[in-house]
């Protein structure tokens, strides 16, 4: 068995997984991450490795206590990977992005993919059905729309997501509830539609926090998988013990 650690801008996921199978998922708050690992170890003694994968703040020597239980793998850009990354600046790309390409490479071969992850920003991925990484795009996710809406106006509310009643806001409220979220459906069908002048068919996986939120509104035909990255960190994994 295996646990793997997503530790993100915002939010730090785990998942244990048998094999491909993934048992139990659980959400870990920053400071609370060496007790509930613990606990999670507890739950699960035939846990042998503990996979982590980090774009985010947390000191990655927190892991390292858990040597003396479990073997601790940090996936890192000098692991192998399953495709060809022909990004101009290959060492600027997020690791989040190439275990996302790697995970949609292992899981969907010899096709076009294109991966959306909707968490604190929406980034692109597009793999080629020649296992080529090609690139894509960053944009705000929701949370930093609405919070910039609010921090660089003087009169903007906060507020939280929601799917807004009309297109047209009757109110502030509604106003930026519309801007944010069908700004954001706009924005994605808008790449899709222009990777398809590109590319007669492509798989589209929609993954990240606020992918269930957005899923049904979209005009395309997706898969959406919020835990896809975990997914793809227990197989990146598993590719480079094989």
């Amino acid at each position: 068995m295996l646990l793997a650690v997503d530790v993100g801008n915002t939010l730090i996921k785990s998942a244990v997984f048998e094999h491909d199978t993934l048992l139990e998922l659980f959400y870990l708050e920053y400071e609370d991450v060496p007790e509930k690992i613990n606990f999670i170890l507890c739950q699960h003694p035939k846990i042998e490795v503990l996979v982590v994968s980090s774009v985010g703040k947390l000191d990655g020597k927190i892991f390292n206590s858990f040597k003396n239980k479990v073997k601790v793998y940090e996936v890192s850009r000098q692991d192998k990977f399953p495709f060809q990354n022909l990004y101009s600046t290959p060492e600027t790309l997020g690791l989040d992005r190439m275990i996302l390409a790697s995970g949609a490479t292992l899981q969907y071969p010899d096709q076009n993919r294109l991966v959306i992850d909707a968490g604190t920003c929406i980034t692109y991925d597009f793999i080629n059905d020649k296992n080529q990484y090609l690139g894509g795009a960053i944009s705000p996710g929701i949370r930093l729309r609405y919070e910039s809406l609010h921090q660089y106006t003087a009169k903007l509310p906060l507020l939280t997501k929601k799917h807004p009643e009309n297109t047209i806001g009757n109110s502030t409220n509604e106003s930026i509830h519309s801007g944010v979220v069908n700004g954001i459906l706009h924005e994605i069908d808008g790449f899709i539609e222009a990777y398809q002048s590109q590319y007669a068919k492509f798989i589209i996986i929609l993954t990240g926090g606020d992918a269930d939120f957005l899923a049904k509104q979209l005009k395309n035909t997706i898969f959406a998988n919020s835990n896809f990255l975990l997914e793809s960190l227990n197989q990146t994994f598993q590719y480079n013990q094989k």
